[in-house]
């Protein structure tokens, strides 16, 4: 808030009354050169180009967006650390400037005429003494409702700062990335063309590998089955040579089953002869019994006639 004179004339001052002239302390609107000259001041003391985030160690931040880069292991990992270092310079950027903005409001005024409203006041009928003291209280109620409005708000320079800062960092992070495009990606298409060609030849390695092994396994078939064959062959011969050998000696067989029915048939035929011989001579020898037996017994009945 730019605050002037509170009346539109400057009232005479009494001779020999004591003039009360307070300071207020300026935040990001009041200041006594206006607007543009606490954007001027504002401007001068913020850092701007690619240093402008400070450089901190132990609080965790890697001093400079190009080294972190370096410091991944892809361009991905690269990538999030960029974002993530933004995303932190700017925070880190925003709490330094509301810090220095609080140490640096005691030396930015606003300057208020409170002789003009005390004159007012006593126009109006309050005493000096009720005026200089209304005019106090306002002045405190002024310097409270400033420093809360300070804490909450922000001017357009120094939003304005603050965006070209980050489009700056954004810039810097940009050429980092081109730098290791250059670099990096480079490397890893070389890589990458390393890994196919010695792909590709292991590739060749490994089909060389399968037509040997293919033609050999077509070799030991080949073998195997003409190995097979010649077994099966052979069997065979030796399964022909069987066949005769059973042949021939059911033949043998059979020759000699029909020589022993002959032999058979010889002897049954010589004893069926002996068998006649035999029985002729004995009837032979019971008929001459029987005649012999009847001349003895018609000789015995002679006699006794």
């Amino acid at each position: 808030m730019d605050c002037g004179s509170v009346a539109g004339e400057r009232p005479k001052r009494p001779p020999g009354r004591r003039r009360l002239l307070c300071f207020l302390p300026a935040g990001r609107y009041g200041s006594p050169g206006g607007r543009g000259a606490s954007a001027r001041r504002a401007l001068s003391a913020l850092p701007v180009g690619r240093g402008a985030l400070p450089a901190v160690g132990s609080a965790g931040l890697v001093p400079g967006v190009a080294g972190a880069l370096h410091l991944c292991h892809g361009p991905a990992a690269a990538l999030a650390f960029c974002r993530r270092e933004l995303s932190l310079s700017a925070g880190y950027l925003q709490l330094e400037r509301k810090r220095r903005d609080f140490t640096s409001s005691g030396s930015r005024k606003l300057y208020f005429d409170t002789h003009a409203l005390v004159c007012l006041l006593e126009e109006n009928g309050f005493t000096t003494q009720q005026a200089e003291i209304i005019v106090s209280a306002l002045v405190k109620i002024m310097e409270a409702n400033m420093d809360i409005v300070y804490k909450d708000m922000v001017t357009k320079m120094q939003q304005e700062i603050t965006l070209q800062q980050i489009m700056s960092q954004i810039a810097n992070v940009k050429k980092d990335m081109i730098i290791l495009e250059k670099s990096e990606f480079s490397a890893l298409r070389a890589e990458n063309e390393k890994i196919k060609l010695e792909l590709h030849q292991l590739k060749q390695q490994v089909m060389d590998e399968v037509i040997k092994v293919r033609t050999d396994t077509k070799l030991d078939f080949n073998l195997e089955k003409s190995r097979v064959k010649e077994l099966y062959s052979m069997n065979e011969r030796k399964l022909l040579e069987l066949r005769t050998e059973i042949m021939a000696l059911h033949a043998q067989q059979d020759r000699a089953l029909t020589q022993t029915d002959r032999k058979i048939e010889t002897e049954v035929a010589g004893l069926k002869t002996m068998l006649e011989s035999h029985k002729l001579d004995n009837i032979k020898y019971l008929a001459g019994s029987i005649f012999t037996c009847l001349t003895v017994a018609l000789g015995f009945y002679r006699l006794w006639i």
